[in-house]
């Protein structure tokens, strides 16, 4: 951040993760407003900012309710009201919808289209997703494992909304699929390789074998 390494919690980041995050002894207005009290922001402005962003991710009627008593698609609508909350200007996402059904994920992305389209703010979302990611997504960094590497870079130009029948749509998804199953064939061929290295090298060296 800033060229800066990072070995802190700073209000200037939020994070939202895959697993649902909210305290379970907290009601959800509460959780929102977690980080202005450690900031030590005033009771009373804490609960007009904890309903403001409840509200934004549509759950201003849910405010005295505990985390056990909400869906899923909600508790991580609560996760990610307490991260605007602290009015960051990096969110990162982790996965953030990996655990949903394909119902409440498509709602949660448009959801946060929404959001961003208010305070666009900087987002790095994490998915292993590609229609996700082209859904999304103004910038796609594709990366291969073993080691982590930035294999490309995609630019998406389609305007929004993003129709998933739109065939330039279908195009990118497709595209980007290719490309990640020639990068894990690649994997494969090269671990193979390796595996047959090792084969021979221990041949040479117990020749009884």
């Amino acid at each position: 951040y800033r060229g800066e390494p990072q070995n802190r919690p700073r209000k200037e980041i939020g994070v939202i993760f895959q697993e649902y995050s909210p305290f379970p002894w907290r009601t959800t207005r509460q959780n929102v407003a977690f980080g202005l009290e450690l900031s030590g922001c005033p009771q009373k402005d804490r609960e007009i900012q904890g309903r403001h962003y409840l509200e934004l991710v549509g759950l201003g009627r849910y405010e005295k309710a505990y985390p056990h008593e909400l869906s899923g698609g909600m508790r991580q609508r609560v996760a990610i009201a307490r991260a605007l909350a602290n009015r960051p200007d990096i969110l990162l996402m982790d996965e953030p919808f990996g655990a949903l059904d394909d119902y409440t994920r498509i709602r949660l992305q448009k959801r946060l289209l929404d959001i961003w389209e208010r305070d666009r703010k900087t987002v790095v979302f994490v998915t292993h997703s590609v229609d996700e990611a082209v859904f999304l997504a103004d910038r796609i960094i594709v990366m291969a494992a073993n080691p982590g590497r930035i294999v490309t870079e995609v630019s998406i130009s389609l305007p929004r909304p993003r129709a998933r029948d739109n065939p330039e749509y279908a195009s990118l998804v497709a595209s980007i699929l290719d490309l990640l199953e020639a990068q894990s064939e690649e994997e494969r061929r090269q671990t193979s390789g390796k595996r047959l290295q090792l084969f021979y090298a221990l041949l040479e060296k117990f020749p009884a074998l």
